[in-house]
Order: C-alpha cells, then structure tokens, then sequence
C-alpha cells in the first residue's frame, strides 16, 4: 500500500484536527460494521505484521507504549495506536515511539473522509463515522504507510464492538478488569471481561496480570479454550529498572514484557533494560514538576485512584500533600474522593474543559460527606494548579488527577481552546 501522502496530500494538519472535532456530534456508536467497509474501501490497511492487541480498564496506554518501546530495541520499526492525546490527535499514532509526521496524519486522514463520504451515500442505514473509527483507520494507514514490522493496538472501550476489533492480532494483552463503563459494558465483573476478551484469536496468546479479578480469570480460561489460545499469567515485577514512576508500573511493565516475549519467542536483557530505561509516559504519573514535586496522574476510577494514593504516599516530602482534580460524570467520583482523600492534606477542585465535567461543587460535597480532607473549588484549571503548588509549598507534593481532559487542559496554554471530548 502507498503511503496516505503520496495518495492525498492536500490537507494541513490543522484542517485534519478540525474534521477529526467536527465528528464528535456523532458521539459513540458501537458496532464494526462501518468500520470493517470503511477499511475494505481503504485497502485494508489493517493487515499489519505481528500485531498486539491491549484491552483492560486501567494501564493500557501504558501497557502500549512498553510493548512498543521492548519491541523497537529488539530492532523491529513499530507502530502504536492509543488513546487519548492530550494536545494534538497526531499523539495517538506513534511511529517508533514519537508522534506521526503531521502530514502523513492529514493525508490519511483525507483518504478516510472521502471514503467515509462514499460509504455513507452508499450505506446510509449505517450512518456516519465516530470519530474514534476515524482514527483507527487512520492509525492504520499511518502505521502501513510506514511499513512498520510491528504495531501495538491500544483498544478503545471495551473489545467486542471496539472499532480496533477488526485486527488479526497474534497476542492478546488484559491489563485487568474493574467495574467502568457499565452501562454500555455490562455491571459485573463476568460481564465485562466478556466484552473485552472477545479480541481474543485463534490460535493467539492471551497475557493477563497476575492479580487478575478471579471472575475475570475464569472468563479468560474459558475464552482461550474456545479459540485455542495460550493463557500466560505475567509476573508482578519489571524484569528492569523503570524510568517511569508509579508502583503500579512495574507490573504494567512484566505484562508488556510478557507479550513483547510470546511475540519474539525469546528477549534480549539488554534491550528490556534500554526500553525500560527509556520509558515516557504522558500523563500516567508523570513528573510535571518540582518544588513542590508536581505529579499528573490519569487516574479516574476507584482503581486507578487506589494504584495512585500508594504511589503519593511512597514519595519522599516533608510538606503538605494537595490534589487537583475534576473528574467527569460518569465516573464514581466518590470512591476516587474516598481513596484520593486518605493520602491528601488538602483537595482543589476544578472543572476540566469538558462539557460532562462535574460541578466542582458537587466534588466538594462529596468530599464533605466522606469526611475527607479540607476542598475548595477554583473553576479555572491553570489557576487550580497554580493554587495547589502554592498551598503545598516548595516541599510538598502536589498530584493532578480524576480525568486525563484535565491534564491535556493543563498541557495546553490556559488561553487555548479545549481539544477532543471523546
């Protein structure tokens, strides 16, 4: 297949952003019907080599960008999808390891509307592209125009109706399973690891943490005796030294090793310990800054904010400890206040430039009722911060977290409009 430029070169990547935004009024519709056309029109730019497919409900960008990182210093060129970005859509197809070249991304991005447009002339039952499809399609064609040896594919949500469930994937990675999305998911733990290890292949390998939900677990085995696949338990800890911080990293990084290894059939130690020592992280506890050490963390369920309370309070500080969050209302803000509140001084509540951000009010109350630690609100996120530092004073601690809209907010200049809201 050529590359997307040489075949559509006309759009700037600002014009691609601008489409790309244009489609979140079609929100998310699942299914793979029009996804599956869309790249059969494209020339199936989805037949990539050995590829890895990650699902779970924490951890899979991380989980992503090791496998990629192990992958590339075995000396394969590797392609990553993931999701979300935080200030260019340009961040969720990675190329050996950096953004993709802003040009390619538009061509490709121009050769998938104008098949989209056909499609929906052609089809109009099915109705028009997400926006996530979009961008699988053009991760793919990216990744293709590449010629990549390998490509990692971070699922969106869930697995069975995911548009990414349209890959041949030789392994299968389960970052772990928690109660999230259940209206669309499912409200049990069975339920969910159903929807996501559907991915699972014939034939293929099927990673799963250690720590894995037993009702998950068992999904597993069952899923891997129907298609004849191979369960592997990772280990709990890093085979190498990290660069990255966190202490949950360390099992993210034996289950990305796990499956860099059921694809390569052997590892090389030095190349696990220069990917491990390499490792960047956007927004999975990320050091964004010091006096006071300043932490942007993702977390935004009560799993994740758990995994995040023990990181914070394994930090060496002498000060106060203050979180900055906003989190969306989808999410189950109290048991992330109740776990997030053990290890804080103090709580600043903002609001993220989302329109499904919850009133920092209403955290507030939250945070009252729990009896946690003393809240305020200030709605502006780049203030929020600000006031977090300062109230933690040079040798504190100050974490960002509850959703990752709020950290591409405070990635972004506080002047600068809001990004992507899927």
């Amino acid at each position: 297949m050529d590359a997307p430029e040489d075949r559509a070169a006309d759009w700037t990547a600002a014009e691609a952003e601008r489409w790309l935004l244009e489609l979140e009024l079609f929100g998310i519709d699942f299914g793979l019907r029009r996804i599956e056309l869309l790249l059969e029109a494209i020339g199936s730019p989805q037949r990539l080599p050995a590829l890895i497919h990650v699902v779970g409900s924490n951890g899979k960008s991380s989980v992503t960008r090791m496998v990629a990182a192990i992958l590339g210093e075995h000396g394969l060129s590797v392609g990553a999808y993931l999701s979300p970005h935080f200030v260019s859509f340009t961040e969720r197809v990675l190329v050996d390891g950096a953004p993709c070249d802003p040009q390619q991304f538009a061509g490709a991005a121009q050769l998938v509307k104008t098949a989209a447009a056909q499609l929906e002339l052609a089809e109009p039952e099915l109705g028009p592209l997400t926006q996530f499809e979009a961008l699988t399609a053009i991760a793919f064609l990216v990744m293709n125009g590449a010629g990549v040896g390998a490509a990692v594919i971070e699922a969106g949500l869930g697995g069975r109706l995911d548009a990414t469930n349209v890959i041949d994937s030789a392994v299968q990675v389960c970052t772990g399973i928690s109660l999230e999305h259940t209206a669309v998911l499912g409200d049990t733990i069975d339920a969910i690891a159903r929807e996501k290890l559907d991915v699972v292949r014939p034939g293929g390998v099927l990673i799963v943490p250690a720590d894995l939900d037993p009702a998950a677990l068992s999904v597993a085995l069952e899923r891997c005796s129907e298609q004849g696949a191979r369960l592997v338990v990772a280990g709990r800890d890093a085979p190498a030294k990290l660069a990255v911080g966190g202490d949950f990293q360390p099992a993210n990084f034996a289950l990305a090793a796990a499956a860099a290894h059921a694809l390569l059939g052997s590892l090389d130690g030095a190349a696990v310990e220069r990917a491990a020592a390499g490792l960047v992280i956007p927004g999975r506890y990320e050091h964004a800054g010091s006096d006071p050490t300043t932490i942007f963390d993702g977390a935004h369920n009560s799993a994740g904010a758990e995994a995040l309370c023990r990181s914070l309070q394994a930090e060496a500080r002498a000060g106060a400890t203050v979180g900055c969050l906003s989190v969306l209302d989808d999410k189950d803000a109290e048991a992330m206040l109740n776990a997030l509140g053990a290890c804080s001084d103090e709580l600043i509540f903002t609001r993220a430039t989302h329109p499904r951000a919850l009133d920092p009010a209403v955290l507030v109350a939250i945070n009252e009722r729990l009896g946690g630690p003393p809240g305020r609100v200030i709605e502006a996120p780049h203030e929020a911060l600000a006031e977090a530092r300062s109230a933690a004073g040079s040798d504190g601690l100050v974490f960002v977290a509850g959703s990752l809209y709020l950290i591409a907010d405070l990635k972004r200049g506080p002047e600068e409009a809001g990004g992507s809201t899927l």
